[in-house]
């Protein structure tokens, strides 16, 4: 017996004529998160089979699997011979030690000798001798456990179905560009795209020395928890110093985040693309923030020229945010106390319902494109 990873997909199933790009993405991508973990990847109807998995490597491939979006589940099975023999032989440690238990048997060789109700029956009485303690519960089982005979002269036994990340496959979409702060926000926004096929892309503004190394190196690691979900994701790194200084010297203290954001756009767009992306994500809520109010979306989207700004948490309350952050795991990353440069000269009382008119009046008094310019003949990519 050999154990092999069923892998499900989801809503490639909707697709029409195009879907098998879909499914080349999904499968490349599958095979990128496992790259290093000796396997074999099969193409069957409705699923893959992750095969030939070294014992010890099991558990590490598992793990990978379920981030690869466009998968919805996957299941650890038995590969046997397609015999009566063998499945009565490799049924024993799928069986509960008490309760309730029914097979469920697909039969995809219509060439077998027995139908599927033949077949759950005679393991079903097999089941019955080995654990006399057990009842079968056709309607309601404690357990189900599957058998699936296939028409290639093998058969898969197995029970669990582990959730994956769901969505589209990374890359389907094309890419997109994420700003990427140290809060909780933005990851979880990130993710939400890639999950929708984006692959993701970022930009981090950092204020040194106002913000120290270690703020920088926690975005880092944000985005290397995000590589995790699309196979790798390139961050590049502003400074924004000289930028938050001038706004601060020059311009009234009210708007000083209002024009900051518009600035951070403006960058966003110009990197978004020279690196081929189509849309740019924030992580923004409405009304978490002053900068996050009908009015001030309206005046930093004024900025963009030509592409799409999308904000996948803009209905969601910060608890349903956290909550994300948990599962993808980087809730606790986000939380540690390293200041960004949005908090860097925080006003008292920031303008809450901007006019464009008067924010372009007060841009007015620094030079934007000056500072965008030298802002960008400096940045870092960072690979991860």
């Amino acid at each position: 017996m050999e154990k092999v990873l069923l892998l499900r997909f989801g809503e490639i199933y909707l697709k029409g004529k195009n879907k098998f790009s879909f499914e080349k993405q999904l499968l490349d991508n599958i095979r990128f998160a496992v790259k290093g973990i000796p396997s074999e990847l099969l193409r069957t109807r409705g699923r893959y089979i992750l095969q030939n998995i070294p014992e010890d490597r099991l558990f590490e491939a598992e793990s990978k699997i379920k981030k690869v979006f466009g998968l919805i589940s996957f299941s650890e099975a038995v590969k046997v011979p397609a015999s009566m023999d063998e499945l009565k032989r490799a049924i024993e440690p799928f069986l509960p030690d008490g309760g309730t238990f029914r097979f469920t048997v697909n039969r995809a060789d219509k060439k077998f000798p027995l139908n599927s109700q033949e077949i759950a029956i005679e393991l079903g009485g097999v089941a019955l001798e080995l654990r006399p303690n057990l009842k079968v519960d056709l309607f309601n089982p404690n357990k189900e456990i599957f058998v699936d005979v296939r028409e290639e002269g093998h058969a898969f036994i197995f029970s669990d179905k582990i959730p994956c990340s769901g969505g589209m496959p990374v890359g389907s979409s094309g890419k997109g560009m994420v700003l990427l702060s140290g809060g909780i926000d933005s990851p979880v926004a990130a993710y939400r795209m890639a999950k929708r096929g984006l692959k993701m892309y970022g930009v981090h503004f950092h204020s040194f020395p106002y913000t120290s190394p270690m703020a920088k190196q926690k975005v880092i690691d944000l985005a290397s928890i995000l590589s995790e979900y699309q196979g790798g994701f390139e961050l590049s790194v502003v400074s924004f110093t000289e930028i938050q200084r001038q706004i601060h010297e020059n311009c009234p203290e009210e708007y000083m985040i209002t024009i900051m954001r518009r600035i951070m756009m403006r960058i966003a767009e110009r990197l978004a693309k020279e690196k081929g992306c189509g849309s740019i994500t924030t992580g923004e809520s409405l009304a978490q923030v002053a900068s996050q109010t009908q009015e001030s979306i309206l005046v930093t989207n004024h900025t963009v020229e030509l592409l799409p700004v999308f904000r996948p948490l803009i209905g969601m309350d910060k608890e349903e945010i956290i909550h994300t952050a948990r599962e993808i795991g980087t809730f606790d990353k986000s939380i540690e106390p390293y200041e960004d440069c949005c908090t860097v000269f925080l006003p008292k009382f920031p303008v809450i319902k901007p006019k464009l008119e008067w924010i372009e009046k007060a841009e007015a008094k620094i030079d934007v494109q000056g500072l965008i310019e030298e802002a960008l003949k400096n940045v870092e990519t960072i690979s991860l």
